[in-house]
């Protein structure tokens, strides 16, 4: 049901941006285009119809919208919903450290190093 309304959303949003478009930013509109004087719609009933549709497609969006997130499934079940919850702190968990016996046991290092010895000049 969802996805219908998504569907149906989407759609009136494209007549919507349609509509706009046919306007003229002045008022001139679709009528403007038409100049002959035996049109089937007069020119204030062009604009009429319009502004009409353009309000009733914003309408429709807005309706739908509502709808859609209405009826929108919830990731928790309709009992599960609590209100006013404090949030829970919670502690890291704790890793266990390897005891003194398991840490590798590493060479100590020689206080001198041999020195290289250099062959005596002759």
């Amino acid at each position: 049901m969802n996805a219908v309304i998504i569907i149906l959303t989407v759609l009136v949003s494209i007549l919507l941006i349609a509509v706009v478009l046919v306007q003229k930013s002045k008022g001139g509109g679709l009528a403007s285009n038409f100049s002959g004087s035996n049109q089937i719609m007069g020119v204030r009933r062009t604009n009429d119809f319009i502004e009409k549709a353009t309000w009733t497609l914003g309408g429709a969006i807005a309706v739908l919208s509502i709808l859609a997130v209405w009826l929108a499934p919830s990731s928790q079940p309709t009992g599960a919903r609590v209100k006013n919850a404090a949030p829970v702190e919670t502690s890291a968990p704790e890793f266990p450290t390897p005891a003194a016996s398991e840490l590798p046991v590493q060479a100590p290092a020689d206080a001198e190093a041999p020195a290289a010895e250099t062959p005596a000049a002759e």
